[in-house]
């Protein structure tokens, strides 16, 4: 997806942490939190014949698709639930929530960010 390339190529950088969002779980939700340990690479995967994610038109010298390389930070003692995030009013302008969204690549401000973490926490 080019906006979810995008926020990973221009906003994402080394040090930036990231909500760990398991969206093909059931139920989706938050699980930890990541550091981004690598900024924007080429991803590799969309070059892979054999891979799910390979575009022909994607090429080592002009690759098309990148991704951040992301280090394990801390797990939350309680999984956040995507029903759980949206029964907080302080999350209801979070755009992962917000309807036809579809991303779980997705901005967050820092008050959305520490009440995940806190509700994660316990």
């Amino acid at each position: 997806n080019y906006q979810a390339r995008n926020f990973m190529m221009n906003d994402m950088k080394v040090g930036d942490l990231v909500l760990f969002y398991h969206s093909n779980a059931k139920p989706p939700g938050v699980a930890g939190v990541a550091v981004i340990s690598k900024e924007a690479v080429p991803d590799v995967t969309a070059q892979d014949e054999k891979s799910k994610y390979y575009d022909p038109k994607a090429a080592p010298e002009k690759p098309i698709w990148f991704c951040v390389e992301v280090k394990f930070k801390s797990k939350f003692k309680n999984f956040v639930s995507l029903d759980e995030l949206r029964d907080q009013k302080a999350l209801k302008e979070m755009l992962v929530l917000k309807r036809g969204q579809r991303l779980s690549i997705q901005p967050v401000t820092a008050k959305e960010f520490d009440t995940v973490v806190k509700l994660g926490s316990g």
